[in-house]
């Protein structure tokens, strides 16, 4: 049956049209984004977060009770002047998204006309299931679906494969799917990230006596009923010490952004930049390879109120490493990535 035959049965134009020249379409996906500082708009972002199942395994009657009736009247405030810190106020858009957009753009560059790339955010827009269909009316009939989170957990990659799948849960033409599952271990991945703190050190007038690898935590109960993020995480600071050269006990792996009263993945980056000073350690050095575009958790939580903190204490010179960003490094570890499959 050729494409005019086909086209007998239909009013209208076909979303597939058999033997139509396709494409490889990569969706690159991050946490999410307010899409304003003001109350609303951070109570829909944060009510939609704090709404997955896979961020908190609570009761959910206890849980939709506690978040409606109290946190969400809270929360959203606190939040808000957060972000307000570390605004994009130019574009009018959180650090998050411009950077995203960024990487997105530089890795269809780098990949070329046989690829579609895109980008989606998990929790607020563009969203995931729209991004999907985007990429398959332009023609995408393979998408790769990479994950902005070098570590895998069940909170992070494991709900994006949730909106994924419940993305595609209507659609006729479901097409080929190739997940980047982690990328905790890849030597590009590594190298990006001694690129990183070999271009933040270069001309430091002092060179730190600690390294501080920190990364977003999770509950301890999470980790011993199977998610291996933790794991990952130590594989990486351990890999990415030994590329350094560093020796074991002058870096340090921390988990930051505690939420809740539960047991929290130790130890906490804030109580260890706190403590540092008076073990005799002035100069740190702060990465976050858990992230890979900077965000609120790394702008305002570590390189604002984590150097605030350290300096407080007594410490002397704060180094924060930015993210991978949109550098070349991470460009041709994601492009690598894409073309793995």
């Amino acid at each position: 049956m050729t494409i005019t035959d086909t086209r007998m049965y239909l009013k209208h134009e076909p979303a597939h049209v058999h033997g139509a020249p396709t494409k490889t379409g990569v969706l690159l996906v991050n946490l999410g984004t307010p899409s304003a500082t003001d109350y609303l708009s951070m109570r829909r972002y944060l009510k939609e977060f704090l709404s997955d199942r896979r961020v908190v395994e609570m009761s959910p009657l206890f849980w939709r009770t506690l978040l409606n009736g109290i946190l969400l009247q809270i929360i959203p405030q606190k939040s808000a002047r957060n972000y307000r810190k570390i605004w994009n106020t130019k574009q009018n858009e959180s650090p998050l998204l411009t950077l995203t957009r960024a990487q997105a753009t530089a890795l269809q560059a780098e990949l070329g006309r046989d690829f579609v790339v895109d980008f989606a955010m998990r929790y607020g827009n563009p969203a995931i299931e729209g991004t999907l269909d985007s990429l398959k009316e332009r023609g995408c009939d393979r998408i790769v679906v990479l994950p902005l989170y070098p570590q895998y957990s069940s909170v992070t990659t494991g709900s994006v494969y949730d909106a994924l799948f419940d993305g595609l849960k209507k659609a006729r033409h479901i097409p080929y799917l190739h997940l980047v599952r982690n990328y905790h271990d890849h030597p590009l991945y590594i190298d990006a990230l001694a690129q990183s703190v070999a271009t933040a050190t270069r001309d430091l007038p002092h060179q730190p006596d600690m390294v501080l690898l920190s990364y977003h935590g999770i509950p301890v109960s999470y980790f011993k009923s199977g998610d291996p993020y933790p794991c990952h995480c130590w594989k990486t600071s351990r890999l990415l010490r030994e590329k350094m050269g560093w020796a074991a006990d002058a870096v340090r792996t921390t988990f930051q952004s505690k939420f809740g009263k539960a047991e929290w993945l130790t130890p906490a980056t804030d109580a260890t930049l706190a403590a540092l000073p008076a073990e005799g350690y002035k100069n740190v050095l702060v990465l976050t390879p858990g992230f890979a575009a900077d965000c609120v958790e790394t702008l305002e939580e570590i390189n604002q109120a984590g150097r605030e903190t350290f300096i407080h204490a007594g410490g002397e010179t704060f180094t924060f490493v930015p993210c991978l960003n949109d550098t070349p490094s991470a460009i041709a570890l994601y492009a690598a990535l894409v073309k793995s499959f």
